[in-house]
């Protein structure tokens, strides 16, 4: 058996993406025993493989995982039994501008949109592990600033927030987007009469043009 295969394996066995070094000590009391080197070497070699087929090996903020190529996205979609929701122009214009502006506070966030933001919008962030409180700014009332996490680089394909788009090349969040994971669902909020939670119709949001974000 080798260390290729058995990398492969747990790649595609695994929930999660899974790093180098998680790789590593999952291995360290197998007869292989891989060092560093010999992990980044396999993983090079599967990905090469993979490379023109209909799944790639990719790496993301926590590791690597196997995904299925975006260009099969309609049919895959038709496994599912029912359609996933999708989020509001207004949650996904919150998270762009967090992404861009972090650490960023909700009130700073406000007076970019030019309209409050909700409790509900901040709540599903966080509950979906997007977003984070990372500190509190050092103003009257100490508000909290909040930032992008691993979670947020993870779904959306990103190995750090230098590879989001340049803003000045961005005007909706699916470009930032397109690679979305395939096996996880957009989930709206759990209170159905928010209006936050978007309607089958909606479209993915414009970025916020203010010239505050650049």
């Amino acid at each position: 058996m080798t260390l290729n295969n058995v990398i492969e394996a747990i790649l595609l066995a695994a929930e999660k993406p899974m790093s180098v070094d998680q790789l590593v000590t999952l291995l360290a009391e197998d007869e292989l025993k891989p060092s560093r080197d010999d992990v980044k070497s396999a993983i090079a070699e599967i990905q090469q493989r993979y490379q023109d087929g209909v799944m790639s090996l990719a790496e993301v903020a926590s590791g690597y995982r196997f995904q299925i190529g975006s260009d099969y996205a309609p049919w895959v979609g038709l496994l599912q039994e029912e359609r996933p929701q999708r989020y509001s122009r207004a949650l996904l214009e919150t998270l762009a501008i967090i992404a861009y502006r972090q650490p960023i506070t909700r009130g700073d966030i406000e007076d970019i949109r030019g309209v409050a933001v909700s409790t509900q919008i901040m709540k599903t962030l966080q509950e979906r592990e997007w977003v984070r409180v990372v500190g509190h700014k050092d103003v009257p009332g100490k508000p909290a600033l909040f930032a992008t996490t691993r979670q947020f680089l993870d779904y959306f394909n990103l190995r750090s927030l230098d590879q989001l788009p340049p803003l000045a090349e961005v005007r909706d969040l699916d470009e930032i987007g397109r690679s979305l994971e395939l096996n996880l669902n957009l989930a709206g909020s759990d209170d159905a009469g928010e209006e936050e939670v978007a309607s089958q119709g909606a479209v993915s949001p414009e970025l916020p043009q203010d010239k505050t974000l650049h």
